[in-house]
């Protein structure tokens, strides 16, 4: 395993709540401005935004907030407006509105914990035309939450439908809703029994992970062929016939057939991280450069405390579906958000947000 594949890795290990992961301090600095550089301008309201998700009109984001690796503060999902730039906290755990649990499994316990940890997301339409959030959840248990997302502009809300617990030793990261109901999520390691045994897990040749399935007829399986590939950022083709997986261990965007598990094509990509459409059709990942030490101690001491940005550089890629080709959108060194783990196009805009640090960045596209 190369030392980008382990930070990725580390990354998913020190994002729970109860981890440990909060070691000696760096002597590097997050930098704490809040300004505009170039055509990236940060937006200095949120606690770790790792994940964000487009609602369908296109108006506004939900964001997965991390939480503190600590456990100083639980994690939370939030609403941003895109035309006022307006913040808004929806979910921090415990019960979530009076709507009955019913899109989840008939086992499902009951709503997230207080210290709930979200992770990836997912929007979508269900055939009854509700709409639909997808959350992965560590706290308390390993999960994927659903919720309905109602209202309009800044007072939607959200309302906890249920849940789907994972199989033993799942460790899932991202999650993809599938036509016609049900979810891909990805288990990029398998959870092991005590902290030291995860530590050397990191640095060792493992090949545990898989593509998960789930449907509320089945429960869960998993994509055939999918294991050992260290998944990470996932997404479903519009006519479900196509898995688009980011396997980071492979350094690899493949793409599936989601009926047999074969891998069609790929794109070659380091240090992989999420996946999202883009309003143009095309698939857009995110990719973490640095293999610093040091760099990555910094990121780690600021999930906690939350003021500044994490100085790690990244890109943000798209992807032709049909041809694979792949194209450079943005590139950071850090400044003035690095840590970049997720893209999200809107017409001529790209959102980007971070797995550590206080802020997202707002990008206008360049134009051919």
């Amino acid at each position: 395993m190369t030392k980008l594949h382990a930070l990725l890795l580390a990354i998913l290990v020190c994002s729970m709540p109860t981890s440990g992961c909060i070691g000696p301090g760096s002597t590097l600095r997050p930098e704490s401005q809040c300004i505009q550089e170039g055509r990236a301008r940060p937006i200095c309201l949120f606690q770790n935004p790792e994940d964000l998700a487009p609602l369908p009109k296109g108006d506004a984001l939900i964001a997965s907030e991390y939480a503190a690796p600590d456990g100083s503060r639980p994690g939370r999902l939030s609403l941003f407006l895109l035309e006022t730039e307006e913040h808004r906290v929806l979910y921090t755990g415990g019960d979530a509105g009076d709507e009955k649990p019913a899109w989840g499994a008939d086992d499902c316990p009951g709503p997230p914990p207080l210290n709930f940890s979200p992770h990836g997301i997912h929007v979508s339409e269900r055939a009854d035309g509700a709409l639909q959030l997808l959350v992965v959840q560590h706290a308390g248990r390993e999960s994927v939450e659903f919720f309905e997302v109602k209202g309009a502009g800044i007072d939607r809300s959200l309302a906890w439908r249920g849940c789907a617990v994972a199989p033993a030793r799942a460790w899932l990261n991202a999650v993809a809703a599938v036509p016609g109901g049900g979810f891909v999520t990805t288990s990029m390691m398998e959870r092991l029994e005590t902290d030291a045994d995860q530590s050397a897990a990191l640095h060792a040749p493992i090949s545990s992970g898989y593509v998960a399935t789930w449907s509320a007829t089945e429960g869960f399986g998993r994509l055939p062929g999918s294991e050992g590939a260290r998944p990470n950022g996932i997404e479903v083709s519009h006519d479900g016939r196509y898995v688009f997986l980011n396997s980071s261990g492979e350094d690899q965007v493949q793409r599936i057939l989601r009926a047999t598990g074969e891998v069609e094509a790929t794109a070659e990509i380091i240090g992989l991280d999420n996946a999202r459409w883009a309003s143009d059709g095309r698939l857009i990942v995110a990719s973490i450069e640095t293999e610093n030490d040091e760099i990555f101690s910094t990121c780690m001491e600021l999930m906690s405390h939350g003021q500044g940005t994490c100085p790690i550089p990244f890109r943000i890629i798209a992807i032709d579906p049909v041809t694979m080709a792949a194209e450079l959108l943005y590139q950071s060194d850090g400044s003035p958000m690095g840590g970049g783990t997720v893209g999200v196009v809107l017409d001529d805009e790209l959102f980007v947000g971070s797995f550590s640090g206080d802020r997202i960045l707002r990008i206008t596209l360049e134009q051919e």
